[in-house]
């Protein structure tokens, strides 16, 4: 009896990327993060993102936890893995206001979502799917050789005062 081979299994922290040219099922959680998942459907590989803060200001390590950085070094590890950019899809998750201010300056979810979609067009990268926003966190996998994101959503809370 031939069995199928189970994809690894691999958590993504936050401020991190994961990209593997083997089936692998990547796990993360978000609230005010966002995770691109990038998929291309011709070399059967993706990879992930989860960044924390939309721009990277120059000062200190250009990490991924920005999310400027995490797409830039993203793209580039699926490059390196034989990816083409004109094969790409994308599916953005994340950006909960889960903080329930108002404050926009405190919107970091709403920031981080913009950049997201604001970068995927200006690389020319297709927006296939989303959830995004709200009050609620997330968690997602994404089974990178078949570019499939499965998506759980925590509770709502309260409507700020």
């Amino acid at each position: 009896m031939d069995r199928e081979e189970s994809p690894i299994k691999h958590f993504l922290f936050p401020g991190t990327i994961f990209a593997d040219p083997r089936d692998c099922q990547v796990s993360t959680v978000l609230g005010s993060c966002v995770a691109v998942c990038l998929w291309d459907p011709s070399a059967r590989m993706g990879g992930i993102n989860h960044f924390m803060l939309p721009l990277w200001n120059g000062e200190g390590l250009a990490t991924p936890k920005y999310g400027n950085i995490a797409m830039e070094k993203l793209l580039a590890r699926l490059h390196v893995m034989g990816c083409k950019s004109e094969h790409l899809i994308a599916k953005v998750f994340g950006g909960a206001n889960v903080l329930g201010t108002g404050n926009e300056l405190f919107m970091i979810g709403d920031r981080n979502i913009i950049l997201a979609f604001q970068m995927l067009e200006e690389y020319g990268i297709p927006v296939k799917g989303s959830d995004v926003g709200g009050r609620v966190g997330r968690k997602i996998v994404m089974r990178t050789a078949t570019g499939v994101v499965l998506v759980g959503k925590g509770r709502s809370l309260p409507a700020a005062d």
